[in-house]
């Protein structure tokens, strides 16, 4: 079968030959290392005294002799628009991407991300750091979606999961790196404004080197492929860059541009509504905004955006040092998933098995609190079920959500499609860390840790949803994949789906027929020079 030959094939390059394709997710999966800085240094920001002396309140009800707060709006906002703005780069993706490519999008990202910077380090107005923060979240959406898109539309399939394993561990290095420079500038320049403007200075740092590094680097072929027989040569160029010599580049280009053109002779134009538009896109649709939800729905957001904060109200040990801890374990889990992605890393077990996880380590941190607050043992259970939870967030979540986000939408919609999801993904996130200070907020309702019992119920929620309805794509091709949805295949069989390179059209054809005939499925074999290409060399992925 043409999927056995593909990985037959694919066997035969290991990670030495796709070094030079290895090295460039390497470098573009650093996008990532911005937006999880900015968690990092923003979380710590809003527990420093001098930050908080020039956008906070003295708040003489803190401790016997009073102490520097934020008010709870301010929080909200600080916190918040960041990811307004990258809601706002994400859900014009789509239509962004019909004109600018992956790399250009990525250019406009770093210089958007140094603006902001250095608005942040300069103003002493609320308004204008309002401001930058909505800059800043433009250029992390455009970071966070176009990176994304150039990986998966790059990578060998077999490498697919590594590539965006890199994706989260630069995001859980980026946070970690925001929160170690807010300690140690906390600790030598804690009653200035050196504290807060050195950790914002190392946001130049990213842009900087990516920037640089584009310039070395082809656009994404299949990308290219979507410019019309202009774009055919370059997209040859492009793979055989990115794939080692003795690779059949003409065998996986006929593949790309085979699926490509076929999606494109049964539903001309690409529009919004076309996501919707039929069960197979609308299904894909919602299985890729699903899975980037599970970024918001499992409450990791209020836990890296309040950390510090958190802490801090709690009255366990260092907050700053608690932080760290908290974040190199998450750095620690990310790692130690770049080994087991490969091999192990079936995306509907990962993530059904982390939100059962991360959903216990909820509960336990919510009750113990709501036993002993503010006591030494319930402060200590809450360091310690927080270190569990982001363990089993950054090992069996993260990389898992982005990556099958990624992997479900066709060619043809994948930029909108994706572009929705990140999007929607930000606007539930915005609602998580706009909504988290009324909880936790000692000025508000209180809460604290026992806010976990509504991230306990959610968490067990969107688990079940995954177990039910989830498809299995582990190192099948973005062609394979698109094949076993327009087949129609339940989600439970994907796993042991054999592909022989059909393409079913009578989904696409929905938008032409009526549901009942849309929904048996009409199947047309490839042409002769396309089932050559996928006998013979289609392990292009």
């Amino acid at each position: 079968m043409a999927a056995q030959h593909q990985h037959d094939r694919v066997d035969r390059f290991g990670l030495k030959d796709h070094w030079r394709c290895l090295a460039a997710m390497t470098l573009v999966s650093l996008s990532t290392f911005q937006y999880g800085l900015d968690f990092g240094v923003i979380s710590g920001l809003q527990a420093m005294v001098p930050f908080l002396q020039v956008f906070g309140y003295f708040d003489p009800a803190l401790g016997p002799a009073g102490g520097w707060n934020i008010s709870s709006e301010r929080q909200q906002l600080i916190s918040s628009l960041m990811t307004l703005g990258a809601f706002l780069t994400s859900a014009t993706a789509g239509f962004t991407a019909m004109f600018i490519g992956r790399r250009a999008s990525l250019w406009m990202a770093c210089a958007l991300c140094v603006v902001a910077t250095v608005m942040m380090q300069t103003t002493t107005s609320i308004a204008a750091l309002y401001v930058a923060r909505v800059v800043i979240g433009l250029g992390n959406g455009l970071l966070l979606t176009y990176s994304q898109l150039w990986i998966l539309e790059c990578a060998p399939a077999r490498y697919r999961g590594l590539g965006i394993s890199a994706f989260q561990i630069w995001t859980a290095i980026g946070t970690l790196v925001g929160a170690l420079v807010d300690n140690f500038s906390n600790k030598y320049n804690a009653t200035t404004s050196v504290a807060y403007i050195v950790p914002l200075g190392i946001v130049y740092i990213v842009p900087g080197i990516l920037a640089i590094g584009l310039f070395f680097l082809p656009e994404s072929p299949r990308w290219l492929l979507t410019r019309g027989p202009a774009g055919t040569e370059p997209a040859r160029a492009a793979i055989r860059w990115l794939r080692p010599a003795g690779w059949d580049v003409d065998a996986e280009l006929v593949e790309m541009k085979t699926a490509y053109e076929t999606e494109l002779n049964l539903q001309t134009g690409v529009a919004f509504w076309d996501l919707f538009a039929n069960p197979v896109d609308r299904r894909r649709t919602l299985l890729s905004v699903g899975a980037l939800l599970c970024q918001a729905s499992c409450g990791s957001m209020y836990m890296l955006a309040f950390g510090t904060y958190f802490f801090l109200i709690a009255g366990v040990g260092d907050p700053f040092e608690d932080t760290v801890i908290l974040i190199s374990v998450a750095v620690l889990s990310s790692v130690l998933n770049g080994f087991v992605v490969m091999r192990y890393g079936f995306r509907r077990t990962m993530l059904t098995t982390g939100f059962v996880l991360c959903g216990i380590c909820q509960l336990i941190m919510a009750a113990v609190w709501h036993a002993k607050p503010f006591t030494s043992a319930g402060g200590n259970t809450v360091v310690a079920m927080s270190v569990v939870y982001l363990f089993f967030y950054g090992g069996c979540i993260a990389t898992y959500g982005w990556l099958a986000a990624g992997e479900m939408p066709s060619q043809r919609l994948r930029s909108h499609t994706f572009g929705l999801a990140v999007a929607v993904s930000f606007l539930f996130s915005w609602v998580t860390i706009f909504t988290a200070p009324y909880f936790i907020n000692p000025s508000e309702l209180n809460w604290g840790p026992r806010y976990g019992y509504v991230w306990f119920g959610s968490c067990f929620v969107t688990a079940i949803w995954l177990f039910l309805c989830f498809p299995e794509t582990k190192d099948r091709t973005l062609e394979e994949i698109d094949e076993m949805f327009q087949a129609r295949v339940p989600g439970r069989k994907f796993k042991a789906y054999q592909c022989g390179g059909a393409i079913t059209s009578g989904s696409i054809a929905g938008k032409h027929e009526n549901e009942s005939t849309a929904d048996s499925s009409v199947v047309e074999k490839r042409g002769v020079v396309e089932e050559k290409g996928l006998e013979d060399t289609a392990a292009g992925e």
